[in-house]
């Protein structure tokens, strides 16, 4: 999962993908946390290491879970499209 940070710290909003907002409890807290701490320490140095750890001990392996799964998966089924409108 790779996502642009710089507009989550200037404009000082949090922004949420809809397909991420589809994700598991776990996997939301860890994103919502992570781009807090965005909104304090801009880059992933060792701050804002430091303040992942202190709020969510695991993170990590949140992190992980959400980078193995697809962001959407969808399977269309075309059979069954009505195709007598075009």
């Amino acid at each position: 999962m790779t996502a642009t940070v710089p507009s989550t710290i200037l404009q000082r909003r949090i922004r949420i993908n809809l397909e991420l907002a589809k994700k598991t409890p776990r996997s939301l807290e860890y994103i919502l946390l992570h781009e807090m701490v965005n909104l304090l320490e801009r880059y992933h140095n060792d701050n804002f290491m430091a303040c992942m750890n202190k709020y969510m001990p695991s993170w990590r392996l949140y992190r992980d879970e959400l980078n193995r799964s697809p962001l959407a998966h969808e399977e269309w089924d075309y059979s069954k499209v009505r195709h007598d409108h075009l």
